[in-house]
């Protein structure tokens, strides 16, 4: 019980100092996107040709609201399936915010946005390429779209809404630390990564299946075992890559084609596998 009380303590003392930076992150965040997430979206609707060059930049900036964005414009007609999957692909949701909580992480945070960001323009070039069975609309200036995200409830002010991301993501950096903690401590970092597989494409294949999960905590706890040393670069590069935040529910709900939202969806999965393998070989 001793051993317990102490993980918790660490943990929360830990975490105790993130949340400032959290929520410093999260209103910084929340500013940019209310003052210029339209001029985004008509900036992503219009350049069709650069479409995944945009679409991968735009969704490498740490959020879950753009990836819904682009599934609804998808939806629409607005946007391209290459397009979409480049959004998808590049959205880091609040994995980029967790390790930055972790000192000296610099590095492996540019690591895996430019390898995302890389990958999801290749991506989205090669699959619009491929995939040209649905004609993009022409774009008229009064477009309206249902744009709001509400993975983290809806809030009309700054405050309110950084207040909630970055309560939300303290408790799961919590919930997680302490579990993956108590394992480490129970069992061992070395069976861990025994069990787990470390280095071997079952360790790809399980992480891309996690980031599927429409969630932030799928992101949240990928990062947290990469972090911990459980999950290896190319193991999280392909749960981060499958893990398009909420855009991919909301793709479900509001294109009618489900054939179509199936397809994707495999797309997406494979190809974050595909290139996790490729990444663990070279």
């Amino acid at each position: 019980m001793s051993a317990l009380l102490e993980i918790c303590k660490d943990v929360l003392l830990d975490s105790a100092r993130m949340f400032p930076f959290l929520f410093f992150a999260f209103f910084l965040i929340e500013l940019t996107e209310r003052f210029t997430g339209e001029k985004r979206d008509r900036f992503l609707m219009q350049g069709s040709k650069a479409g995944p060059i945009v679409g991968a930049l735009f969704g490498c900036i740490p959020q879950c609201g753009f990836s819904v964005v682009a599934a609804n414009l998808y939806a629409e007609r607005l946007i391209s399936v290459g397009t979409l999957l480049a959004v998808f692909m590049s959205t880091s949701d609040e994995a980029v915010l967790v390790m930055l909580g972790y000192p000296g992480s610099g590095n492996k945070i540019l690591a895996i946005l430019c390898c995302k960001v890389v990958i999801a323009v290749m991506i989205g070039y090669l699959v619009d390429l491929f995939y040209k069975k649905r004609k993009v609309k022409v774009i008229k200036e009064n477009v309206q779209q249902e744009v709001s995200c509400n993975c983290c409830g809806e809030h009309n002010s700054l405050l309110g809404a950084a207040l909630h991301h970055s309560i939300k993501t303290f408790l799961y950096i919590i919930l997680f630390s302490i579990i993956l903690n108590i394992v480490i401590a129970g069992i061992g970092m070395e069976r861990i990564q025994e069990i787990l597989m470390q280095d071997s494409p079952f360790q790809v294949l399980l992480s891309g299946l996690v980031g599927l999960l429409p969630n932030c905590a799928s992101s949240i706890l990928i990062t947290e075992l990469y972090m911990k040393g459980v999950l290896a670069f190319p193991a999280v590069m392909a749960g981060l890559l499958a893990s398009g935040g909420m855009g991919l529910l909301v793709l479900w709900k509001n294109n009618k084609n489900k054939k179509e939202n199936f397809k994707i969806t495999v797309m997406l999965y494979l190809g974050s596998v595909v290139l996790g393998v490729l990444l663990q070989i070279f």
